[in-house]
């Protein structure tokens, strides 16, 4: 790990936004998934959740662009289940979509906790999210083509979110909390070691300010573990 590598990945992590997210709905293309991952991750996000009837969402364009490594994806059964789990944790939800009391996708606030919901490429959102979301909005077009591919559109969305974020000074400080922080700088610095920490159940070690580990103390569980330290050196 270069010092320059290192200084990149710390400013990216202090400026992450874990209270901007994309929800989206009955997604039928993967390749839209990994598309709209890859913007949110350029605006600082870290996770986008996935509502899907598919047995299993294939997510092999995300691993292609590398975008696994910073956004993690979290599947739902359904939107109600998606909006809960949400809206527990203080976010608003705003939909895209063409209804009577949508507004322009510029009007909402974007600087507080906040979930895009995105339809389904066919049919836009479901008539139970359109229920549920707090906000609804749609992007103007002159055209007469009244829709843009999905992750045109959450594009759109998510870098308006990004200019007001940045406007009121949000990418200053870091949002994260301490062990959110330690987990990303060292899944980001040690991704073999993480991979076998995760695999044994052994919390990370500590890093110094380097990003080194620091050498684990007695007792730790990690010195039992045979293969461990020929980890750390490949790592």
């Amino acid at each position: 790990m270069t010092p320059e590598r290192l200084h990149i990945i710390k400013t990216c992590l202090q400026r992450r936004q874990p209270d901007l997210t994309v929800v989206m709905e009955n997604v039928c293309k993967p390749h839209n998934l990994a598309a709209v991952a890859r913007t949110l991750e350029a605006v600082g996000g870290l996770e986008i959740h996935a509502i899907s009837q598919l047995r299993s969402l294939r997510l092999s364009q995300m691993s292609a662009a590398g975008i696994r490594k910073w956004i993690s994806v979290k599947k739902h059964p359904d939107i109600g289940a998606a909006a809960s789990q949400l809206k527990a944790k203080g976010f608003r939800i705003i939909a895209t979509t063409l209804s009577d009391r949508a507004v322009d996708f510029r009007e909402p606030d974007y600087t507080q906790p906040c979930a895009i919901l995105m339809g389904e490429e066919y049919n836009g959102i479901s008539e139970q999210a359109a229920d549920i979301a707090d906000e609804h909005i749609s992007i103007p077009m002159a055209g007469m083509v009244q829709s843009l591919n999905v992750s045109v559109a959450a594009a759109l969305v998510l870098y308006e979110a990004y200019r007001q974020r940045e406007a009121a000074g949000q990418f200053q400080h870091c949002k994260l909390d301490e062990a959110s922080y330690h987990r990303l700088l060292f899944e980001a610095c040690h991704p073999q070691v993480a991979k076998y920490c995760r695999q044994k159940g052994i919390a990370y070690p500590a890093l110094d300010e380097n990003a080194e580990i620091i050498e684990p103390v007695e007792g730790s569980g990690l010195r039992e573990h045979e293969g461990f330290s020929d980890w750390v050196r490949e790592s």
